[in-house]
């Protein structure tokens, strides 16, 4: 996550969406990083609301606007579980490397997924208790471009991204039946992506 208190700006950073690169070429122009532990880094706009920003937003005096990225929610997924098939982590119980995409999804939509499904969820991520979407700025993952630009703008300058944190490639499919389910029992996920698609 990156602050720039001059522009008023929060960048969070969301799992798998890339903002990983972008972060990286913003870092040099913030006035605050919080770029590790993980569960830090990776702060939710309801955390960061309920208890970063009273105190970098002088508790309201001086309010931030906040930008984020959403990937589609089928392939945030398919990056989360190329990811993980990676070899260092193979054989620890994060690794996905001895199951299927389909098998990952269903691990994913159980009530307490096991070790290599706990990856979160981009609507709880980005929404808070009265607002679907939870920052000011949201940008889809296939249209970097325009969160760049954004960016650049408010930054007054120009940034150079390179890839980051990539999955390998792999093609990736779920049964029509599973995809079904998935919808139906994320609904949220959905809805915000169609949601952001929608404004854009």
């Amino acid at each position: 996550m990156l602050l720039f208190f001059k522009q008023k700006l929060v960048l969070f950073s969301v799992p798998k969406t890339g903002t990983t690169a972008l972060e990286a070429a913003a870092l040099p122009y913030a006035s605050a990083a919080i770029l590790d532990p993980p569960g830090m880094k990776h702060v939710s706009v309801s955390r960061y609301k309920a208890q970063l920003a009273p105190f970098f937003e002088a508790r309201g005096k001086q309010p931030h606007e906040t930008m984020a990225i959403m990937r589609e929610p089928i392939d945030w997924l398919g990056s989360w579980y190329r990811y993980r098939r990676r070899d260092q982590i193979r054989g620890k119980p994060n690794s996905t490397a001895d199951v299927s995409f389909a098998e990952f999804v269903e691990a994913w939509l159980l009530d307490t997924p096991p070790a290599f499904a706990q990856i979160g969820a981009q609507a709880r991520f980005l929404g808070t208790d009265t607002a679907q979407i939870g920052v000011d700025h949201l940008f889809r993952y296939d249209q970097m471009d325009r969160a760049v630009a954004f960016l650049e703008q408010r930054l007054g300058v120009s940034l150079q991204l390179e890839r980051r944190n990539v999955s390998p490639s792999l093609p990736l499919e779920l049964p029509k039946g599973l995809e079904a389910r998935l919808r139906a029992e994320r609904p949220e996920e959905f809805a915000l992506w169609e949601a952001l698609c929608a404004r854009l």
